[in-house]
């Protein structure tokens, strides 16, 4: 399968009903800067992983504030999503949905965001293998 770098609206978590379920019996973990919270699905999507990015209103009062993390985050899980996320879950044949918090202190740059957005999808991967004796490549 070619390597895809687009991020499309099916990716997005909207679902109301899909995100309480994740908040309510869901795994969670830290990889600071960010708190990543993981279910597994069942039901049939058209990508293997739907995701929701946040940023919190009370720790960053400016909207361009959180748009700059959240852009950030979008941009560096697009380019790293396939080879550490979306080849694991197509093998193993499952569906996530998945969470993104960022709750760092302070606005880092792009590369730092990247690289621990980088260290936290790994982590998840160790995470979805271990919760679900999937085969590590």
């Amino acid at each position: 399968m070619a390597t895809m770098y687009t991020f499309k609206k099916e990716e997005r978590l909207c679902n109301k009903r899909l995100i309480d379920k994740l908040f309510h019996n869901g795994s969670s973990f830290l990889c600071y800067p960010f708190k990543a919270s993981w279910l597994f699905h069942s039901e049939p999507q058209l990508f293997p992983a739907q995701i929701l990015f946040s940023v919190s209103k009370k720790r960053y009062k400016h909207a361009v504030d959180r748009n700059l993390i959240k852009r950030c985050m979008r941009e560096s899980y697009r380019l790293h999503k396939q080879q550490c996320l979306y080849d694991l879950l197509v093998a193993a044949d499952k569906t996530i949905v998945l969470s993104v918090g960022y709750i760092g202190k302070e606005i880092v740059p792009y590369s730092v965001i990247e690289k621990k957005m980088l260290k936290m999808l790994n982590q998840l991967g160790e995470q979805l293998t271990t919760a679900n004796n999937i085969p590590v490549k």
